[in-house]
């Protein structure tokens, strides 16, 4: 018989369309939240020059963190610590703020404010940023280049999440297979150990978080992971608690599976079968809830918008990847290892995969909005690339899954497979037993016939001893020939192959796709980016000095008395009118007196200048103009043009920021 793949049909092609539509509409009419944190504005902000040194440095963020006293560190400009290290509460109803004192009799110069916190949703960041007091100065300060979470750690604690995740729905995904789709795969032992194994990479997964929260938080440093005291700090955490908890419901999922492939796989009678089945399933049900809420309780759904809504959503949500992927990965074992796998049982995970799908489609729409709520950060951030990317494999995945649901109508009867693959078989012995006697050899024995018992005989001379290379052909023949015949039962229902291939290629996107969703659950969300974007924006340039801008810039035009320095003062300093005085000096500091001076203001980032200044000279040496207007704050570009003589002349700069 001739198998044909099927074709995708309107009605998929339909819900897809609907799909689309449907995330658009959340899409457009979303409205501002957070849920990832990110630095929103700080006092004083980054590159700030104030004339007095302040009391206190302090941090907003935008939604709230875990601040210990080691979170924000002032250190001068040779690196020592000018904060006093007690840290201060300052949040306010929805303002989320913390500051550090500062020590008093701080003296001019520039200082780095280095920070490091862990936001609400588990994930670690961290900045830095410089203010100076009284004027700018060089910094001996040299900050980590290593962004928190990163490094060794970092990749190590990303591989333990994937493995979590995978773990979860192969131990969860596969028992659901079994208790509702094939209750007689509970017998089988490659299903048993495809499960227990997802078990086990989950409970070691875990474990090894635990282990590593403490340096993926701080230092970053492997070392670190066997610090009880870290350990100790890390199990009164949020994030301690979620992987503490999960450790204890692992305990009784232990039990669960030890039941389902025990008591559970020994049950011939039918009405306690249903029963333990009822009890497993409803058992079942909660604990791989609870088991997905140390997710939902520790990560992106517990903060920002409608975490009391989130939280049910999530768990919804990994629940339905874990019976789809987790049950999809024990259909692919059993299709390979076990292929005696009843037509019903595929049919019925078929049922059940729709199913996921449907809650995947809804809950996964509503994350969508809820972590990036605009068109701009679906398609201008990370987070809403990434989204972009699992959304189409996801596409790919449904459209996999149907070609696997087409499949499975076409399986064949169990008996007619028998049948053929029996057929098969003998055909194919009785061709072996042709050759094996064309080719001058004794035909092969079957297992049954060599089970069989003979008849002892009286030798009538001695045996010879068996030719060892004899026996050792035998064996490879005997087992060549097993081998094929598995493969002829196997392959002998051709929808049956078929199915088995398309359920493959379902597994290997169901992978990417996995890692795709890891990589997106420890990505700040679309929509706090743009937030702390428009944070950034709002808040303005850097504080401005409160006393005059000094400057001073070496020239040389080449001609006789070229050589010199112009120091030029702008009083106050900011906005508005201002006073501006140059004084010109020779190398040993004394006036020299020039034809010419000229000044150029230029804000580059406005597109606004150059602004010429015609100053007045008021002595040898001084050139000063009063009321000179600067129309906006910014880094504006000064421009010094200095006429030593008829014909030499240079133009110097400098950027200073204006407020």
């Amino acid at each position: 018989m001739t198998t044909t793949a099927p074709r995708l049909g309107n009605a998929l092609a339909r819900l897809l369309i609907l799909a689309a539509a449907l995330l658009g509409t959340l899409l457009a009419g979303a409205a501002p939240a957070s849920a990832h944190a990110a630095l929103t504005g700080s006092d004083p902000k980054d590159g700030a020059v104030v004339a007095t040194a302040p009391k206190e440095v302090n941090l907003t963020f935008s939604e709230q963190v875990a601040m210990s006293p080691d979170s924000i560190r002032v250190l001068d400009p040779a690196g020592r610590r000018a904060d006093t290290g007690e840290m201060r509460d300052l949040c306010s109803g929805s303002v989320v703020r913390y500051g550090v004192e500062l020590r008093a009799g701080l003296p001019d110069g520039t200082y780095t404010v280095a920070w490091q916190t862990v936001s609400a949703d588990s994930h670690p960041i961290a900045g830095a940023f410089t203010f100076s007091i009284g004027a700018p100065s060089s910094t001996s300060v040299a900050l980590p280049d290593q962004t928190p979470g990163g490094g060794l750690v970092g990749t190590l604690y990303g591989i333990a999440r994937y493995l979590s995740y995978a773990g979860f729905a192969v131990l969860v995904g596969g028992g659901a297979f079994v208790l509702a789709c094939w209750p007689r795969g509970a017998s089988v032992r490659p299903v048993q150990q495809t499960v227990v194994r997802g078990w086990l990479t989950l409970t070691v997964a875990t474990l090894a978080m635990l282990l590593l929260r403490n340096p993926y938080t701080g230092s970053g440093e492997l070392s670190d992971a066997f610090d009880l005291a870290g350990l100790k700090t890390v199990l009164e955490t949020k994030t301690g608690a979620a992987l503490t908890s999960r450790l204890l419901l692992l305990g009784a999922a232990a039990l669960f599976v030890a039941v389902l492939f025990g008591a559970y796989a020994r049950r011939t009678d039918p009405k306690e079968k249903k029963d333990l089945a009822f009890g497993l399933g409803l058992g079942g049900t909660v604990v791989a809830a609870g088991i997905a809420g140390t997710w939902a309780l520790a990560e992106h759904a517990s903060t920002g918008l409608q975490p009391g809504v989130a939280m049910p959503v999530d768990i919804l949500h990994l629940l339905a990847v874990a019976a789809w992927l987790g049950g999809l990965t024990v259909l692919l074992v059993a299709l390979y290892r076990a292929p005696s796998v009843e037509r019903s049982a595929v049919d019925r995970f078929s049922k059940v995969a729709f199913g996921s799908v449907s809650v995947l489609t809804a809950t996964g729409l509503y994350q969508s909005w809820r972590q990036v709520g605009s068109w701009s950060a679906l398609t201008g951030t990370r987070y809403g690339q990434l989204l972009l990317v699992k959304i189409g494999l996801m596409a790919v995945l449904i459209g996999i899954a149907w070609v696997s649901r087409r499949w499975t109508r076409r399986l064949a009867d169990p008996a007619t497979r028998e049948a053929d693959a029996d057929a098969g078989s003998d055909e194919a012995d009785e061709v072996a037993e042709e050759t094996d006697e064309s080719a001058g050899r004794e035909p092969e024995v079957s297992e049954a016939e060599a089970a069989e018992p003979t008849e002892p005989t009286e030798p009538t001379e001695p045996t010879e001893a068996i030719d060892p290379q004899r026996a050792a052909q035998l064996a490879r023949q005997r087992a060549a020939v097993a081998t094929a015949r598995r493969k002829r039962e196997r392959d002998a229902d051709p929808e049956r192959a078929g199915l088995r291939r398309s359920v493959l290629t379902e597994a290997a996107v169901a992978v990417v796709l996995l890692a795709v969703t890891t990589v997106l659950t420890s990505t700040e969300p679309g929509r706090t980016e743009e937030e702390a974007g428009r944070a950034t924006s709002a808040s303005g340039p850097a504080a401005v000095p409160d006393r005059p801008v000094d400057i001073r810039l070496p020239f040389d035009t080449g001609g006789v008395d070229g050589k010199g320095v112009v120091r030029l003062s702008l009083d106050p300093g900011r906005t508005g009118a201002n006073a501006l005085h140059i004084f010109v000096e020779r190398p040993n500091g004394k006036p020299l007196d020039v034809p010419e001076i000229k000044v150029a203001l230029t804000l580059e980032a406005k597109d606004l200048g150059p602004l010429p200044v015609a100053p007045d000279r008021i002595q040898t040496g001084h050139w000063s103009a009063s009321g000179v207007q600067i129309p906006m704050p910014g880094d504006w570009k000064i421009q010094v043009t200095v006429r030593t003589s008829e014909i030499d002349q240079t133009t110097i700069d400098k950027n200073v920021k204006i407020g």
